[in-house]
């Protein structure tokens, strides 16, 4: 191994020098060794263990990359809020700020249960999972009850006291939490002699969430549970005989869902990959050539932030489910693409730290939460691009809305104190 140059010459010892000493009584000075790893703290190892490429592994940026993208998503969509709805809250002869002021009202109730959701530990989430998944399953029938109201064409949502409410958010995360704890509690029992009936508990949960929100039609919200269901059986370590055959038995449940249901689903396929005519493009096609027309007129950088001609009333729910189309056209293929990589990263790091956290519970949590976040942000975007049908699901953070933002957010901060089981991340976080 070559020596590093220190820019001395070292005179070789005589006979007669003393031990360690040059010829002319000068000590001979070596050069400093790699430090004892042995000595390093786990934050340090990590800080030396990934360096240049590799950083993109290291856990601690991973845990810090995931908590500034998420802060940073959720600003951006505040200002893009404000940009897709002035105008049409000026149509309805409201100030232009009155949606980006409601929506900011929303996010910093977000951020503060988030902050509170991050000061729980990760066995704390699953002690009160099961009684978070039956709040969630009790609010979503309390939208078949008076208090439902149903837009779209959606039963899903319930008016308490002027305030609206979308269960299935609460739902989503609910199971998030609950269904990994229930896994592992249901693979320990299988493997002690009950085989495949120990998994009834969880799968009976899964269910019932999946049936209350496909009796609401909302299909789109179903596809995210089923996201979440099937990544969780699968990383728990269910049988893949009964898990595949489970996957195409969902799967055939919601094409018959579509070929079977309201012909307005069938509409919905063919504005997505069919040709549309002259009178569907004033009906059912109508919102999506418009989302088209928005990604189309941005180009590569956008006609600039505020400058939409699609929000002027052509494009409905601009600052919802279509507000892609609106950074589309505003800030161009550039900030499509960034938009699309924030999410990447977001499901990156959740999915990073998940495969080394020693934790099962948290790995599974995570997973979960990931494919819930990252794959209803692809749909969302895979519906304005025309490559899905228009499904009615907001783009995480970004989209107006407040029970879709606050449970998001609230989320997030669930991710964080998973993140913290890594032994990394744990050791960094606790010197803070």
């Amino acid at each position: 191994m070559r020596l590093p140059d220190f820019n001395l010459q070292v005179k070789p010892r005589s006979a007669s020098s003393g031990k360690g000493r040059t010829s002319d009584g000068g000590r001979v000075r070596r050069p400093a060794g790699p430090a004892k790893t042995a000595s390093k703290t786990p934050a340090a190892r990590a800080q030396t263990s990934y360096q240049g490429v590799r950083a993109l592994l290291n856990p601690l940026w991973c845990y810090y990359g995931f908590i500034t993208i998420v802060v940073a998503l959720t600003v951006f969509g505040l200002m893009m809020v404000f940009s897709s709805s002035s105008v049409d809250m000026v149509a309805q002869g409201n100030s232009p700020w009155s949606q980006a002021i409601r929506q900011s009202g929303f996010c910093l109730g977000g951020f503060a249960l988030a902050f509170v959701a991050m000061r729980f530990k990760a066995s704390t989430y699953r002690k009160v999972s099961l009684p978070a998944v039956w709040f969630g399953l009790f609010l979503q029938m309390l939208t078949f009850t008076p208090l439902g109201r149903a837009a779209g064409g959606n039963a899903g949502w319930i008016f308490i006291g002027g305030f609206s409410l979308q269960p299935a958010e609460v739902l989503k995360l609910a199971l998030c939490i609950w269904l990994p704890g229930a896994l592992i509690d249901a693979a320990d029992r299988s493997g002690q002699g009950e085989g495949l009936k120990a998994y009834w508990r969880p799968a009976a949960g899964f269910l019932a969430a999946f049936g209350l929100i496909m009796a609401g039609k909302d299909l789109g919200t179903a596809m995210i549970i089923v996201f979440i269901g099937l990544v969780a059986f699968f990383v728990s370590g269910f049988p893949l005989k009964w898990f595949f055959t489970a996957a195409v038995a969902g799967v055939a449940g919601i094409i018959g869902f579509f070929v079977l249901g309201h012909g307005n689903r069938m509409q919905r396929i063919m504005a997505a990959y069919g040709e549309c005519s002259s009178d569907d493009l004033k009906g059912v096609c109508y919102q999506s050539v418009h989302g088209l027309y928005a990604m189309a007129s941005g180009g590569l950088t956008g006609v600039g932030l505020g400058n939409s001609r699609e929000k002027w009333n052509y494009l409905p729910e601009a600052h919802n489910d279509f507000i892609f189309a609106v950074i589309g056209e505003e800030t161009g293929f550039i900030g499509a693409v960034i938009v699309i990589l924030a999410f990447v990263a977001v499901g990156w790091c959740m999915l990073r730290v998940a495969l080394t956290t020693p934790d099962p519970y948290a790995r599974i949590v995570l997973v979960c939460m990931a494919f819930w976040i990252v794959g209803q942000a692809l749909i969302n975007i895979s519906v304005v691009l025309g490559l899905l049908p228009v499904m009615g699901l907001p783009l995480p953070f970004v989209s107006a809305g407040g029970t879709a933002l606050v449970l998001c957010l609230v989320a997030a901060g669930v991710a964080v104190p998973m993140m913290r089981t890594h032994p990394d991340i744990q050791a960094a976080v606790s010197k803070i």
